[in-house]
């Protein structure tokens, strides 16, 4: 019997598209660079280079992005996205079977899949309101957040036994299947696509500085851009010595390595299961509150790692900083959505996504140079003692003194 928001059938439609979607998005995760070393011989320039395109687009377009996508149907612009990743993925195969496959052809579907996905993701995070009511946002985001998870934790694994069984140029074949699915599911959804209001457009410039300056006055979701800015450079800067951290200075096998990368997963998969649980018990804003600042000082346990029974140190770390993410993602989204008007929503969520994501890339360089001076888990210290401080913005926002974002979800 499905209880909550799960009784909504567009609502399960739409969760349907985020599966096939995640899922495929994560299997890439392992396919693009294995075809990239397996296929074309590619070193680690090359795939860093890579790697970097897939991002790269979040700070080219990701705020014109928000101006554009609130001026357009939410629902076309995520199928049109989906299928655009679809035939991108899909010519990869095609093109080796003809001998065209190149590292430059690599480069440019790293960078227009980038592109698509961050029309998409603005697109997702503003549509969720056309579907469900406002008490309801909180429970649907948390059921988004499962998915994610799971296909973060779930997506390499399959990735890397596709390779096996089919070979890597074939492998890639399964996310574009995916997104093709995906642009099936959506356009399943029985609810109206909205038409946004053609008197309420701005052009592109003005429409981007109103985005920022919503956020910005707004004192909590300025708090958020600021906790969440420092916390993602932490975190990338962590992410991108963690593998070299357990191999070489730890000094743990392989396949125990992928276990300990599996378990934010995890993490994320329970602050997905208990999010809407614990908003309903605690009120929307304190949850959020209470997650973030019980999980950070797990961070400090993670430097602590080694070849024995500490092992489990990397694991807790893992699992409580992903749980308390999931938690303060479920709680932002809920409210940006449950606050912002519709027609200023895509923007300023694409500059939520804009500020928070763009410090990751600093992080990562900022982490590999500083364990070149200091030592790799001297440097882990140092990010990981920042990210405990990251939720100290919040602490000087309105968070810690209120129940609910609004009073009406108290009844929720």
């Amino acid at each position: 019997m499905t209880t909550g928001v799960l009784r909504n059938p567009d609502f399960r439609r739409l969760l349907s598209s985020h599966v096939a979607n995640e899922l495929g998005a994560n299997i890439s995760r392992v396919t693009l660079p294995l075809i990239a070393v397996l296929v074309l011989h590619a070193g680690p320039a090359e795939l860093g280079l890579m790697a970097a395109l897939q991002t790269t687009a979040f700070l080219l377009v990701g705020l014109p992005a928000g101006v554009w996508v609130d001026r357009m149907r939410k629902r076309r612009v995520m199928m049109a996205t989906d299928l655009a990743r679809c035939l991108l993925l899909a010519s990869i195969p095609l093109a080796w079977q003809f001998g065209l496959l190149s590292i430059t052809m690599m480069y440019v579907v790293a960078l227009l899949v980038g592109v698509a996905q961050v029309f998409n993701d603005v697109a997702d995070q503003t549509y969720l309101p056309n579907l469900v009511s406002t008490d309801l946002l909180s429970d649907g985001n948390a059921k988004l957040e499962v998915v994610r998870s799971g296909g973060f934790m779930t997506g390499p694994g399959i990735g890397g036994a596709l390779v096996q069984l089919v070979g890597a140029a074939n492998a890639i074949l399964a996310p574009a299947l995916g997104a093709l699915a995906s642009v099936l599911l959506l356009g399943s959804i029985k609810v109206p696509d909205r038409q946004p209001d053609p008197a309420k457009r701005t052009p592109l410039l003005r429409g981007i500085k109103e985005g920022f300056a919503y956020a910005w006055r707004d004192r909590l979701m300025r708090a958020f851009l600021l906790s969440s800015g420092g916390a993602n450079l932490a975190v990338a800067g962590v992410l991108a010595l963690s593998v070299l951290f357990l191999a070489e200075v730890v000094k743990l096998p392989p396949g125990t390595i992928g276990v300990l990368l599996m378990s934010g997963g995890i993490g994320g998969i329970l602050g997905g299961v208990t999010g809407a649980w614990l908003t309903r018990r605690f009120g929307t804003a304190r949850a959020t509150w209470v997650a973030v600042t019980v999980s950070s000082p797990f961070a400090l346990l993670l430097p602590m790692t080694q070849a024995d029974w500490r092992m489990v140190c990397f694991a807790i770390t893992s699992i409580a900083l992903s749980w308390g993410a999931v938690m303060s993602n479920i709680g932002q989204s809920t409210y940006r959505q449950s606050s912002v008007p519709e027609h200023m929503l895509g923007r300023v969520n694409a500059t939520v996504r804009f500020v928070s994501w763009g410090t990751m890339p600093l992080g990562a360089l900022m982490s590999g140079l500083l364990a070149q001076q200091i030592g790799v888990r001297e440097a882990l210290w140092v990010f990981l003692s920042f990210r405990v401080l990251a939720f100290l913005p919040l602490v000087f926002s309105p968070l810690p003194r209120m129940r609910d974002f609004f009073p009406a979800q108290a009844s929720s």
